[in-house]
């Protein structure tokens, strides 16, 4: 059986960081080439595969369709190749991310799925930080970091998660006491436990439920989802939390107040540098999250 000629590698590797750079001057220096040698190298893949990769206008480089549409073909392979030999060498050290994550998030979402990460990764290992200001140290401390927050600040490169709904949540027996949809006078008699990166909730869920004017007889904050839970379960208060929340909490001590869908100005972010997804643990982690749907 004859041999299949192999596509010019080094170029295909030019290529991919272009694409996911987004400039040529970036995957220049990201590789360590001058620009005109990585202009070279896509030159030579374009001749190699007879299609226009990319439209040059001056400086300016843009993917063409059938870029785009070779790139989607391609990458999944080079990622894959990436693995199996990744898997097979005795000579490559474990990959490690610095991942900043929520602990409810983790606790919920993460962590049950984190073994199917490790039996299709065994060598990538994941340093969790659930400290606070986040979106501060990606870049420093943290190579990536997942987010609630209502957008991430431009210049990272950003994955949205989730859409959400906010929910009233708190004990059965208060909701009983309370019934379904509570008055006013009631409602201001009582405790409201609003999260730290949650704050805008409560004045979504006051707007969406007709009464923008309530001033509760107290509100407590929280920084921590697992103990604004517990806290609700425990009669503490009325907690304002994202209708996941509650369900993947499956705590029969809860229950919410109002039938109706309140949209939360908050969703999980996925967030890290866009030069930082060239470095392979952040790469796996991040195709390997949207994969999985988390």
């Amino acid at each position: 059986m004859p041999t299949r000629r192999l596509p010019p590698l080094r170029a295909l590797e030019a290529f991919i960081r272009t694409v996911r750079l987004g400039s040529a001057r970036a995957a220049a220096a990201e590789i360590g080439l001058s620009p005109s040698a990585l202009s070279r190298r896509l030159a030579n893949l374009e001749e190699f595969t007879g299609r226009k990769l990319f439209s040059r206008s001056g400086q300016t480089m843009r993917l063409t369709d059938e870029g785009r549409v070779f790139f989607d073909a391609v990458t999944p392979h080079l990622d894959a190749l990436a693995v199996a030999v990744e898997n097979q060498s005795e000579n490559v050290r474990l990959q490690r991310l610095r991942l900043g994550v929520l602990p409810l998030f983790g606790t919920q979402r993460l962590f049950p799925k984190l073994p199917e990460l490790r039996r299709q990764h065994p060598r990538l290992h994941i340093d969790i930080d659930t400290g606070p200001h986040l979106i501060d140290r990606v870049g420093d401390t943290l190579d990536a970091a997942i987010l609630l927050t209502t957008r991430p600040e431009a210049g990272f490169h950003s994955v949205q998660l989730d859409h959400n709904t906010v929910h009233a949540i708190c004990n059965r027996d208060l909701a009983a006491e309370l019934g379904p949809n509570p008055p006013l006078s009631e409602l201001e008699k009582q405790t409201f436990l609003i999260h730290s990166d949650l704050p805008q909730s409560f004045d979504a869920w006051k707007a969406a439920i007709g009464m923008p004017e309530l001033h509760p007889q107290a509100i407590d904050h929280y920084d921590s989802g697992q103990l604004i839970l517990e806290a609700a379960a425990q009669g503490l208060g009325i907690a304002m939390m994202h209708d996941d929340h509650l369900k993947r909490a499956n705590d029969p001590r809860l229950a919410h107040l109002f039938d109706i869908e309140v949209q939360s100005p908050y969703s999980y972010w996925f967030v890290c540098r866009p030069v930082d997804l060239e470095n392979r643990p952040v790469r796996i982690f991040h195709d390997w999250l949207i994969e999985a749907g988390l």
